[in-house]
């Protein structure tokens, strides 16, 4: 049974169509790539998954369960976490005090529990020397890290990143890909939408082509970027 499944989800925002009869399954533990070009409805079929906006119709399941209906709190309590392509930490906190609230209020941790739980993710992620800083004064990479480790700090079985890799150096940026396949080897399912191709292809070993909210393909790497449809659309090279 899929981790995660979507089945014709749509999505319009007046006349415009940003998610069309959109379908796909991610396998307990599966690493998936979203790519497409700007506009294409990645972001939003992120968002219609964690519940932060309602499908039109469709269903999204999670475990088999339709959690369509379900706001977002439930969804990451139910195994959903997320980061985001702006990261969005709570500035005036510590590392450790955001961990702290995602793991408490996100993923439903005990008060006994959590401090240990957020050190040890604070450890993976590379941030525990960092752990009394100040959010708000981190530099980008240290900020990606803070979102990855927030999402992994609700306990997740699926993780949605959003451009994680986004606006990192070249070493930064395998810094980040080292610690997501670390985690994705201990089992997490990967949802990752990415523009940095050889970040995402590090990690995934499937990818999913959107263009104007409609998925246009799906399949190994290799194969989709061979594709002539994709190379058109999302790579601007002439099939």
């Amino acid at each position: 049974m899929a981790i995660l499944s979507l089945r014709d989800v749509s999505k319009r925002f007046g006349a415009l169509t940003v998610a069309e009869a959109v379908s796909f399954d991610l396998a307990p533990g599966e690493a998936l790539g979203i790519i497409g070009p700007n506009g294409a409805g990645k972001s939003t079929l992120f968002n219609l998954i964690t519940g932060n906006l309602r499908p039109d119709r469709g269903a999204i399941c999670l475990d088999g369960r339709d959690i369509t209906a379900e706001t977002p709190m439930q969804r990451c309590a139910s195994g959903i976490g997320r980061s985001f392509q702006i990261p969005q930490p709570f500035d005036h906190l510590s590392v450790y005090e955001n961990l702290l609230v995602a793991a408490r209020f996100g993923g439903g941790i005990s008060a006994a529990e959590a401090p240990g739980h957020c050190m040890d993710i604070l450890r993976r992620t590379g941030l525990a020397a960092l752990a009394d800083r100040r959010a708000g004064g981190l530099p980008l990479l240290n900020r990606k890290r803070l979102e990855l480790a927030r999402a992994m700090a609700t306990r997740p079985r699926v993780i949605l990143l959003d451009e994680i890799a986004g606006g990192l150096t070249d070493a930064e940026c395998g810094e980040l890909v080292a610690t997501i396949r670390a985690i994705h080897a201990e089992g997490t399912a990967i949802l990752w939408i990415e523009h940095v191709l050889h970040a995402l292809t590090a990690v995934v070993t499937r990818l999913m082509v959107l263009n104007f909210g409609r998925v246009l393909m799906i399949g190994a790497p290799d194969q989709v970027m061979a594709a002539p449809e994709v190379r058109e659309i999302y790579l601007g090279i002439e099939a």
